[in-house]
């Protein structure tokens, strides 16, 4: 469906009040990338890919055998980019947050095992003895070096109760999962703006999930946030996609993007409420601290 753009500059855009910066304008509002990283060797998975469907030349332009061996052999190395591809993905949200669980499944393990296994299988096509072997395990190296293995262990559980961080990386996940939903449910609505706007406060929320994993303390505090808040921001989100879709209800649209704001705000000020509880926990650690060292003089 076609979608009308606006902007600064396009006809017909309406003028901001007097006195009243522009949204593009502010900072105090989050952007849509804030938070945002580019997808690591997006390019170089791509051509993984690209290189699995050359695999069907062969097979369609030799013999019965080779028919067998480049299909499977195409086969197993669109598995392995795939899994490739999700290894990286999972590796990069490991990094981006500061308490983190291994990925319970070595994707990109799996990915240079099973490129090598594609390798050999194609490669026996044509060449017979064990070459085939030889030039499996060395595509399986050379994914392994130019992917980097897999995180090993657990990150930011080093002096933490590990109990209260797996509880805090399972409220997370769900938390995570929850603002997936709302941007999926959204795209059915077919409007960028309202896009953006989610996106704007999914930037806000993972600012509070950021600050509880640096003290998973403040879990119980903000536990209704994660949970209650997001299933009923995710539902709303749902149920007004499916509305806006059918009928562009001008109305319904305001009270939505009204809720999205008065989220946000709440959002942002729990998270400013955690960071000052966090604060003064410290100053007290501190005082505390510094009260016994000049008793010892």
């Amino acid at each position: 469906m076609a979608q009308r753009f606006g902007g600064k500059y396009s006809p017909n855009s309406p003028k901001p009040a007097p006195g009243v910066k522009p949204a593009h304008q502010r900072a105090d509002l989050p952007h849509s990338f804030d938070g945002k990283a580019p997808r690591r060797a997006g390019a170089r998975i791509n051509m993984l890919f690209f290189a699995a469907l050359l695999m069907l030349v062969p097979a369609f332009t030799g013999g019965p055998d080779a028919l067998l061996a480049g299909i499977g052999s195409s086969a197993l190395l669109i598995l392995a980019a795939w899994l490739t591809r999700e290894g990286m993905r999972a590796h990069q949200e490991y990094d981006a947050r500061r308490i983190a669980r291994r990925p319970a499944f070595p994707r990109k393990l799996a990915g240079s095992l099973v490129t090598g296994a594609g390798i050999a299988l194609g490669a026996s096509i044509s060449q017979p003895g064990l070459f085939p072997l030889g030039f499996g395990i060395l595509g399986a190296l050379l994914h392994a070096f130019s992917f980097g293995p897999d995180p090993l262990r657990d990150k930011g559980a080093e002096g933490i109760d590990t109990f209260q961080t797996d509880r805090v990386a399972r409220a997370v996940d769900e938390a995570e999962k929850l603002l997936a939903a709302m941007s999926d449910a959204i795209l059915r609505a077919g409007d960028r703006a309202l896009e953006a706007r989610v996106d704007r406060f999914a930037t806000t929320a993972r600012a509070m999930f950021r600050t509880i994993e640096g003290d998973p303390r403040d879990l119980t505090a903000a536990r209704k946030y994660l949970s209650v808040y997001l299933t009923g921001a995710r539902d709303a989100t749902v149920k007004f996609a499916d509305l806006y879709r059918q009928n562009r209800d001008a109305t319904a649209r305001a009270d939505y993007e009204a809720l999205l704001d008065d989220l946000e705000t709440n959002f942002a000020s729990r998270t400013q409420t955690l960071l000052t509880d966090n604060r003064t926990d410290l100053d007290v650690e501190i005082s505390v601290l510094r009260e016994r060292l000049q008793r010892e003089h």
